[in-house]
This record gives structure tokens, sequence and C-alpha cells, in this order.
């Protein structure tokens, strides 16, 4: 328990960055990351010890994730985030400074990358897993997501570069 704890501190803003970047809303993060913590202390004691703990909460975070996709409250969630996006293009150009920008572009590429790619990138920036880790969550080796997260970073530098 003490452990579970100790984890959910240092890993809590990571859980919370992932949900965010994966459903760009901060409720819809918060609410995600308090399931997947009310899920880990639930099923605690099925932690078979084949994974990190941390492992076994990012599978918990995807798991949750999934189901929330299939949900009809993402798809509420997805319409009226589009309608906001559509609002900002008539802002003018003058009340977003160059890093928000830039931040949405890379996200915006981000997203654009295919299921597996982006979920690399995802899990390895944001959420911070090791590649080991990375690799048994998309149950690929850690030789696999690193080469592959490498070649997304190169890419993703490149169209940066070349905005």
């Amino acid at each position: 328990m003490k452990e579970l704890e100790r984890l959910y501190k240092e890993i809590h803003p990571k859980i919370y960055a992932f949900f965010y970047v994966k459903t760009s809303s901060r409720e819809v993060a918060e609410d995600l990351t308090q399931d997947v913590f009310y899920e880990a202390m639930k099923g605690l004691s099925s932690f078979k010890g084949k994974s990190t703990l941390q492992t076994w909460i990012f599978s918990i975070a995807r798991n949750l994730l999934f189901k929330y996709y299939r949900s009809n409250k993402y798809q509420r969630h997805l319409k009226q985030q589009l309608k906001k996006e559509e609002g900002k293009e008539t802002n003018s150009p003058e009340h977003v400074t160059l890093i928000q920008e830039e931040a949405r572009e890379l996200i915006k590429k981000i997203k654009a990358l295919n299921d597996l790619q982006r979920e690399i990138v995802i899990l390895r920036i944001y959420a911070e897993l090791s590649f080991k880790e990375i690799g048994e969550l998309i149950q690929k080796s850690e030789n696999y997501a690193r080469v592959t997260f490498h070649r997304v970073k190169l890419k993703l530098q490149k169209e940066m570069e070349g905005k």
C-alpha cells in the first residue's frame, strides 16, 4: 500500500498528462486519472508482479482510455472540442504566443501519426516511461519501442523545422 501511495505521488502527473494529450480536456483527464488510481487500489491484490507497478498502472490507464473512447461521452466531448476549435480560428494571431502555436502544431503532428507511433511518443514524452515499459505495454520489444521513438522524433523535428 505504501508503494502505491509513493507511486501515486510520482506518476499522478504523468498519468494526467497522458490523458490530457489523448483527450485534450482537463476535466476528462482529471476524471480518468482518478479512475485509474481507484481501479489500481481496487485491483491491487490481482497485481502479480510480472511488470513494474508503474507499467501495471499504465496498462489500467490505457484500458480506461479505450473504454472511454468507446463510450458516448467521448463522442459528445469530441463534438464540443471541435466547436471550441472552430471558435478559436476567429481569434486574431496577436493573442496567441509563438510557444502555444508551436505546442499546438506539435500535438497536431503527433495526433497525425499512426496509432502505434503515437502511443510510443505519448508514453515516452508525456508519461515518461522507459522503453522497456513501453515495450511491455504495446507488446513489442524494448528495442522496437526505442527505434520507433527515435525515427518518429527525427521525423517530427524535420517537420517542425520545415514549417
